[in-house]
């Protein structure tokens, strides 16, 4: 057997060993894209070829792949240079390993020049179609035998003025002086030379390298109240141990600082860091990765630092600043819904049951009504006000009693519905042929009329459903409204059967109405309906 392929198997062999006994210090660390642009050109041999893509599978094992983490794309250098895959290809390790283990060489010249345009372009280019994120680090690993790399000083240098960290591996004898200028600062650790046989020496320094460029350095703040806010980061501690020291307080003005009320579970004192105000202290375990800070002043201005500690690793600290929101006393609205003849449903907000102890409702009919009172505890935001005077407007003020001392108070007008009592008594008294008397009776108060209405009976056979029926004669019908003083009126020539009704109006409604059929018959006499 060939003494190359033997030493093939081995590898083999070596990536398996290596996946079962992945690191665990860097999971969840960082979120970052990085792009390996891997020289499978001609002049580098598959020993050589089969050596880099284990050191790559090695390098990149212990890393959490997935949106907001890492993610990682393959650029291959040959006459023909081709992404093998870009950041959205691959969210787990099972699928990253297994894609190394299936990329072959591309053979050919060493076209570098046309891979670091594509790079720039499109994969490594923000929202292009290699799927690198805007606001995120972005690092270009460059792996290559150091043969005739060509003129790359100009496309190395458009990369790193676009953001891009730029690191090299080169297992050959190149240019040092063209290489140095090509890596991004500080060169001492982002550029390698290094035998093919000896790679696994740099994997640690090149993956803290890497790390260094994308370690998540951002602390976010969510839920941010008048005082009150969350903190949240990346747990750059899981695997290492140690725990996170927060500190925060107000960011002073006019260089003097405010102190804070209680956050918790920390001590005080004054923070070099805060400019000299005070502080609040917090500290949280390794395997927690936010914290509430409480106490806060509104409309303030705070910064918060978060340092991890730990004994396995130095990690720098990172700092926010928020505003917290400016104190809104309740009540800040209050409405009116649900009105009714005698009721009204008021509701007023914003509701803080922590800060107010009780409401004070008063309302009293416009314009010299009697004043009625009621309180309301703290943690309810709206109530019911009962035994009111129908359509009557009323002033309603709800005070809020705040466990500071401090009190406010809003008012509004509400309106009851008006009353509108149903008809009484409806008589229908035939005074010859077609024609009838019509007497009614009702609440006369707030009557601003009537409304009277007849329709004749529907035809004999006017409802048959045969589609080659004519259609039924449309009912005669008539309307007339009477004012409040008239309580009868007669009408004539009604067909049989007419369908008379009376409805009392008043100034917003229409109240309940009484009907009755008219009949007429020789002997004139009194029929009804009697409510």
């Amino acid at each position: 057997m060939d003494s190359r392929v033997a030493v093939t198997c081995v590898l083999a062999c070596v990536l398996v060993l290596v996946r079962t006994q992945a690191p665990e210090a860097v999971l969840n660390c960082c979120e970052g894209d990085v792009l390996f642009l891997l020289d499978s050109s001609g002049s580098v041999s598959s020993y050589e070829y089969t050596r880099m893509l284990g050191f790559l599978s090695e390098l990149l094992l212990p890393f959490s792949l997935g949106e907001d983490q890492v993610k990682v794309g393959l650029l291959q250098v040959g006459s023909r240079p081709r992404l093998e895959f870009g950041f959205d290809a691959h969210s787990t390790q099972d699928g990253l390993q297994e894609a190394l283990r299936r990329t072959q060489p591309l053979r050919g010249d060493t076209n570098t020049e046309e891979a670091l345009r594509m790079a720039r372009d499109w994969v490594l280019a923000p929202g292009g179609r290699g799927g690198a994120r805007a606001e995120l680090p972005r690092v270009l690993v460059w792996l290559t035998d150091g043969v005739k790399p060509g003129n790359v000083l100009a496309p190395m240098a458009a990369l790193r003025e676009a953001g891009v960290a730029v690191l090299l591996v080169s297992t050959g004898h190149g240019n040092y002086q063209v290489l140095r200028q090509v890596v991004s600062p500080p060169i001492e650790n982002n550029l390698y030379f290094v035998d093919i046989d000896d790679m696994s020496i740099i994997t640690e320094d090149l993956r803290e390298a890497i790390i260094e460029v994308i370690r998540a350095r951002r602390l976010n703040v969510h839920d941010v109240s008048t005082n009150s806010a969350k903190l949240q980061w990346r747990p750059v501690l899981a695997g290492l141990g140690g725990y996170y020291e927060i500190r925060f307080g107000p960011v002073p003005t006019g260089g003097a600082g405010g102190g804070t009320g209680g956050g918790g579970g920390g001590g005080s004192g004054t923070s070099p860091s805060q400019g000299g105000g005070e502080y609040q202290r917090l500290v949280r375990p390794a395997d927690i990765s936010s914290a509430v800070l409480t106490g806060l002043r509104p409309d303030t201005t705070y910064r918060a630092t978060l340092t991890p500690e730990s004994n396995e690793d130095v990690l720098t600290p990172i700092s926010v600043t928020f505003t917290t929101k400016p104190e809104v006393l309740s009540p800040a609205t209050v409405t009116v819904s649900e009105s009714g003849q005698t009721s009204i449903k008021v509701s007023w907000g914003p509701l803080q049951p922590e800060s107010v102890s009780s409401y004070l409702v008063e309302y009293s009919a416009l314009p010299t009504g009697k004043l009625h009172t009621l309180t309301v505890s703290g943690g309810q935001n709206y109530t019911l006000l009962r035994d009111l005077h129908p359509d009557t407007t009323y002033l309603v003020t709800v005070s809020a009693r705040h466990a500071s001392g401090r009190e406010r108070a809003l008012s509004v007008k509400a309106c009851t519905q008006e009353a509108a009592p149903a008809l009484t008594d409806l008589q229908l008294t035939a005074v010859g042929s077609g024609s009838v008397q019509v007497d009614w009776r009702g609440q006369a108060d707030g009557v601003r009329g009537y409304w009277l209405t007849w329709q004749g009976a529907a035809a004999p056979g006017g409802h048959s459903n045969s589609l080659l029926a004519p259609p039924p004669p449309p009912r005669p019908s008539a309307s007339h409204y009477l004012p409040a003083g008239a309580l009868s009126t007669r009408l004539d020539q009604l067909p049989p059967a007419a369908r008379v009704c009376v409805s009392p109006v008043y100034r917003a409604a229409r109240g309940d109405g009484l009907c009755c059929t008219a009949r007429f018959n020789t002997d004139a006499r009194v029929y009804g309906h009697q409510s």
